[in-house]
């Protein structure tokens, strides 16, 4: 299977995901908001907003000053177009998974056969009703 047109391998770790998401619902977001939100860590929401901000998909505003001081985050024109590809492709996946998986549970340990998308077992015992 090939990778749908419009994945992005740098929102698509689970927190990068998050972060977008959350601001694709603002215009700008407070990084305590966006931190508390996710239930981050300074570091780790600063990491994850260094990472998008180099690509240019985020910016970041840095208000006030001593005490006053407030960090603010928006999803570039560019990071939205990023987000909305990305949240597109997945749609892509799934809904591709879902056109190919068989119609009841799996039991586990069971595998389906790509050719019928029958469990091993299941093609023989419904042709031997015939």
């Amino acid at each position: 299977m090939s990778t749908p047109a419009g994945f992005d391998e740098l929102i698509h770790p689970a927190t990068r995901l998050s972060v977008a998401a959350l601001l694709a619902a603002t215009e700008w977001a407070d990084f305590a908001f966006v931190r508390d939100s996710l239930s981050l860590s300074d570091s780790a929401l600063s990491k994850q907003l260094h990472t998008l901000e180099e690509a240019g998909y985020l910016e970041v505003r840095k208000e006030g000053g001593g005490r006053k001081r407030r960090t603010r985050v928006r999803l570039t024109d560019r990071g939205r177009a990023a987000f909305d590809g990305h949240v597109a492709a997945l749609r892509a996946i799934v809904e591709g998974a879902g056109a190919t998986a068989p119609a009841g549970p799996v039991a586990d340990g069971d595998t389906v056969t790509a050719a019928t998308g029958a469990a091993p077992g299941q093609q023989h015992h419904a042709e031997a009703g015939r």
